[in-house]
């Protein structure tokens, strides 16, 4: 009787180590979660903040933007078609839509 199996003591070494596993990979989960949110929050928060500021200057002076636009652009010794196009080829090698991009001035580098 002196070599009595330690199947008992191997399965509740078992159960615990799948449980400290598997309260480890929960509780890892959790932080995943709560950071995503935080993330999405700090995001939405910081986003929302500067699209309102610059349009309501925009508006004031010309009345409402067109839809799609993203406000006033600078345009420093550049004419209005040199700009359009810079601002085409800077969208298309991004692979963006122009809508999505938002350029606050232009300046031409001598």
């Amino acid at each position: 009787m002196g070599n009595m199996p330690l199947f008992p003591d191997a399965l509740v070494n078992a159960i615990l180590g799948y449980g400290v596993v598997f309260i480890g990979l929960i509780l890892l989960m959790a932080v995943v979660i709560i950071m995503g949110k935080a993330m999405v929050a700090k995001k939405s928060a910081g986003a929302a903040a500067p699209a309102a500021t610059p349009a309501a200057p925009a508006a004031a002076k010309d009345g409402p933007a067109a839809p799609g636009s993203a406000g006033q652009i600078a345009l420093h010794s550049v004419s209005d078609k040199d700009a359009a196009m810079l601002m085409a080829i800077v969208a298309d090698k991004l692979g963006k839509p122009l809508n999505e991009l938002r350029f606050k001035s232009i300046k031409e580098v001598k």
